[in-house]
């Protein structure tokens, strides 16, 4: 597999008014970032939301996602990653399709199984088993493509059921399409079809928490990218690998430091500045790092949080492109 050139994408989500978050993807774009991605989670603060060890989510994806690409002219914007489990699949395919054409050609579509089991419970969803929220992605992945293909829609799945139209509207170049997980059966179904493959922890307990860190070692990552070609087959070459930096800690930085990171994470120094989710050090140090972890995994495109977006952004400028 050849080395693509770096993209970089900012995570974003905690905004709590319309001035910061037009700000926020206007500064994601002047600093050089690819993308700005916003992730797919509905309850606020609470009970519910405190037995999973996640973060609350201000912004809805959608919206939010079409307000970032109206202010913006280069960014690329999208989900990392709507749940397929929240949204009906028609409904999702058609919201896809009007942020492709209205940002010109700026979306990025992220689609993922579903795993967080308390928002659920909480927002009054049943809780399938992963084999069923897998089955549903599978569909949901067929539908959106027989919708941005532009001909009649015809699926009829255990889960998803459309036919007798054509959707609209139509658009010239489908979005590229994002599949995240860290299990085997979802890994090898989005090197099978996805155009982004996001490789991320293994949250099969429903919570974020040391499992989610043991699951995502060096070791397991190279597992992970196993299930990945092996579902990809001939068409690896041709995928975008893509991971998150959930801890990182830039020398001069403003961001939490490399003893906070080893208090969240149980991992001592050493051991987090091998850690595939993890970018500790320097500028240069981080930049060594990263084009090791490229020419070891394949990982190209690389997502930090907002809280690191200023740190980051030298590591940006001067490996984008590159």
């Amino acid at each position: 597999m050849s080395a693509r050139p770096f993209r970089f994408a900012c995570q974003a989500y905690r905004s709590t008014s319309a001035r910061h978050w037009r700000e926020l993807a206007r500064r994601v774009e002047a600093l050089g970032y690819t993308s700005l991605q916003v992730p797919d989670h509905y309850i606020g603060p609470g009970p519910a939301l405190d037995s999973t060890g996640h973060s609350v989510q201000v912004l809805a994806a959608v919206p939010a996602i079409a307000v970032a690409t109206a202010v913006t002219s280069t960014l690329e914007v999208g989900a990392r990653v709507l749940c397929t489990g929240y949204h009906h699949p028609v409904v999702l395919a058609k919201e896809a399709a009007t942020l492709q054409l209205l940002s010109e050609g700026r979306f990025q579509l992220g689609l993922g199984a579903g795993w967080l089991a308390a928002e659920y419970d909480a927002m009054g969803l049943p809780f399938p088993s992963a084999a069923e929220r897998i089955d549903r992605l599978e569909e949901t992945l067929e539908l959106v493509r027989q919708c941005f293909a532009g001909g009649p829609v015809d699926v009829r799945g255990e889960h998803v059921h459309a036919t007798g139209f054509t959707a609209v509207p139509a658009i010239e170049r489908p979005p590229p399409i994002m599949v995240g997980g860290g299990a085997p059966r979802v890994l090898r179904l989005a090197g099978a079809r996805a155009d982004i493959v996001s490789v991320n922890f293994n949250n099969a307990s429903g919570v974020l928490g040391p499992d989610s860190v043991a699951s995502s070692t060096a070791e397991q990552t190279r597992r992970k990218l196993d299930w990945v070609r092996s579902g990809a087959g001939e068409r690896f070459g041709e995928l975008t690998l893509e991971i998150a930096a959930y801890f990182v800690a830039v020398e001069s930085g403003t961001g939490p430091g490399v003893q906070a990171l080893t208090a969240r994470t149980g991992l001592d120094a050493e051991r987090l500045r091998e850690f595939p989710h993890a970018l500790v050090g320097s500028v240069d140090a981080i930049c060594e790092e990263l084009e090791r972890r490229r020419a070891e995994y394949g990982f190209s495109y690389v997502t930090v949080g907002e809280a690191v977006l200023d740190d980051f952004a030298p590591v940006v400028a001067r490996l984008s492109g590159r």
